[in-house]
């Protein structure tokens, strides 16, 4: 887990995490769960059985054919502020540029089917924060997502992808593609060859504002991409501004009401350099914030967490009274499940059974 140094990891150790992180069973969560419990990804492969180091060499060599390569959670490169994040991805494929991420970057995201006033701020606002200093981090779609990464390539831009990097989507940004992976980031959380279905758009977007000090959005509907970007970014500490657009006009209602919950009003990049003219805060997370004992031996407490699940969502916290049992107990509990494939991990610290 990252601890605010660059130091390299050791070989051994890097590996662990590269086989821990593509176990198809462990997510983020539980990944940095796992690192909290067990200290290290070696002594947590002691105890969780984990897909071998063949399918890493695979992966690892398919990557390099394609002039890629691994970015592992606690690299010296690895983005600062996206390792402070509770779920920041354990391990990214990256093909391009690596030096990019170690400028500060400013997020533009957007409608797929933006207007042509759409279409030219999304550059502008690109073209000027480039100019600033700034990489233009984007999802790779269609509208205002290509638009901001053509302004931006000149001087560096991220693409954060929804699948693997070597699945090109949408097919029209095949072109766009190319350029990037030769001038720009490309970046990926999932394995190569994993189609971009649709659950891993919203991963995707987290990675987006995650590595960004501040997310601009441009013409966003009410329950569009960009809105929920916007909104992982506020929970992830970041900068929201928001281009703002008529009431009439619905690609707009997402930004509107994204101003009136509160945030930034940007008329043009000018806003946005101003609002990020000082140093960046990265807090260091504790995987849950919970403290985890190194031996277990409360087995019927860990029964009593499992009675007490079920298929709709609860908080840890009304576990912890249900149960009457230690935050300790239940956070060791639910990571043993979690590593069983049996729990899954909503927003607001909820948790289920799967």
């Amino acid at each position: 887990m990252f601890d605010g140094t660059v130091q390299a990891l050791a070989p051994p150790e890097r590996r662990a995490r590269l086989r821990l992180a593509r176990t198809p069973r462990i997510g983020p969560m539980a990944f940095h769960a796992a690192l909290t419990h067990f200290g290290t990804a070696l002594a947590a492969l002691r105890e969780v059985p984990v897909i071998g180091d063949d399918a890493i060499a695979r992966e690892e060599a398919a990557l390099h054919e394609l002039g890629g390569r691994f970015l592992v959670l606690g690299d010296p490169d690895y983005p600062a502020l996206l390792a402070s994040l509770p779920d920041g991805p354990p391990v990214l494929s990256i093909i391009g540029r690596p030096e990019l991420l170690a400028r500060p970057a400013v997020a533009v995201v957007g409608a797929r089917d933006g207007s042509l006033a759409g279409l030219s701020l999304a550059a502008e606002f690109a073209t000027d924060l480039a100019a600033a200093g700034f990489v233009v981090a984007s999802g790779l779609a269609r509208g205002v997502d290509a638009a901001a990464h053509r302004a931006a390539l000149p001087t560096g831009t991220l693409a954060v992808l929804a699948g693997g990097l070597d699945c090109v989507y949408p097919p029209q940004n095949a072109e766009l593609h190319a350029a990037i992976a030769r001038d720009g980031l490309l970046l990926a959380e999932s394995p190569l060859g994993t189609p971009p279905v649709a659950r891993a758009f919203p991963r995707r977007n987290r990675i987006v504002s995650g590595l960004s000090a501040g997310v601009v959005v441009i013409e966003a509907g009410a329950q569009s991409g960009s809105a929920i970007t916007a909104r992982l970014a506020t929970d992830q500490g970041r900068e929201v501004f928001v281009v703002p657009g008529s009431p009439r006009d619905p690609r707009y209602a997402g930004s509107n009401a994204l101003l009136r919950d509160g945030a930034h009003l940007a008329r043009d990049a000018a806003d946005v350099i101003a609002a990020l003219d000082r140093p960046i805060s990265i807090p260091k997370h504790a995987a849950q914030a919970v403290e985890v004992k190194t031996h277990y031996n409360c087995l019927n407490s860990s029964n009593r967490v499992l009675s007490a699940l079920g298929s709709i969502p609860t908080t840890v916290d009304e576990l912890v009274r249900r149960c009457q049992v230690s935050a300790a107990v239940v956070a060791e509990a639910l990571l043993q499940l979690e590593l069983e494939g049996r729990l899954e991990r909503h927003r607001g610290n909820r948790v289920s059974l799967i």
